[in-house]
């Protein structure tokens, strides 16, 4: 931290070590409980460098295997090689439709299954439960390994911890906009849709389109269906004859007309809205596969 005292020698520090350019300041920090701080720094440490490396090795190795294990018996997958033909010396943000707990859990196990592309995920989350407390660091372990990075942590009406979102909301945008082989997992619609059916979608939020605005990705469309929240039925259900399982991946997205546009929130939200159509046409092709 004194070395944000320093500019110079912040200069100097960045030239050798790039990946520390973002940093929350004194006063982001200062909005966080003490709990809330230990667990920002332990998620923080864990995503960079040989940690970073060492989890991503866990995650496809050891991770992915106990969800493979759950759903191999239903699962389908369409469109793996649009992810496949992606760069991989680009980020790559997936946005992908919220029903389940276990949407990008099941995603990133067929990633790492059936791809040997390089990968270092993360999967920007709502703070509460995560990293306020230890039970929630303990489960971003064993869940995510650590990739449930960066939180969030502003809920209702916290106003006060919008002070930190900022500095996640940089550092988001920064793991989106360089690093090889960073894959990015985004909801547009910002939380579960826990009341409409398999191919309805909540109202998209604008803060996809000002991460894509900022840092330009490659975007790849994912539609989730045949996932629920239960994870008991969910692990029984692959041998009980249970839903299939459906992830399918669309094309990247060109988004380049938007690119032309002004840098503001209705470009935003004119993004968010498009990818939710680019989900909604592979949801119509699930449809024709398996709707009723």
């Amino acid at each position: 931290m004194n070395d944000l005292i320093n500019p110079h020698k912040t200069q100097i520090s960045l030239e050798k070590k790039p990946e520390i350019a973002f940093l929350p300041t004194g006063e982001e920090l200062a909005v966080l409980s003490l709990t809330e701080k230990i667990g920002f720094h332990l998620a923080d440490k864990m995503n960079r460098g040989t940690w970073k490396r060492f989890w991503s090795f866990c995650q496809r190795h050891i991770g992915s295997l106990w969800i493979y294990l759950a759903t191999y018996n239903l699962m389908n997958v369409y469109g793996l090689e649009h992810f496949e033909r992606t760069n991989v010396d680009k980020p790559v943000l997936l946005v992908a439709n919220h029903r389940s707990f276990f949407d990008m859990y099941t995603v990133s196990s067929v990633l790492f299954r059936r791809t040997t592309r390089p990968m270092k995920l993360f999967f920007p989350v709502r703070a509460k439960f995560f990293y306020d407390s230890p039970l929630g660091w303990f489960v971003n372990l064993v869940m995510g390994w650590f990739s449930m990075f960066p939180p969030f942590f502003r809920e209702g009406r916290d106003e006060k911890k919008r002070e930190f979102d900022k500095f996640s909301l940089r550092r988001l945008t920064d793991i989106c906009k360089r690093g090889t082989a960073h894959v990015v997992g985004f909801h547009p619609e910002g939380k579960r849709n826990l009341s409409g059916g398999t191919y309805d979608f909540l109202p998209a939020q604008t803060g996809v389109g000002k991460i894509i605005m900022a840092a330009r990705p490659q975007v790849v469309p994912v539609f989730i269906a045949g996932l629920g929240n239960d994870l008991p039925k969910q692990i029984l259900g692959n041998w009980r004859g249970g839903e299939k399982v459906r992830i399918h991946f669309g094309e990247a997205i060109d988004l380049s007309e938007f690119y032309e546009k002004r840098d503001a929130l209705r470009t935003h939200k004119e993004i968010a809205d498009f990818l939710m159509l680019k989900i909604g046409d592979l949801a119509a092709n699930d449809k024709e596969r398996f709707g009723k």
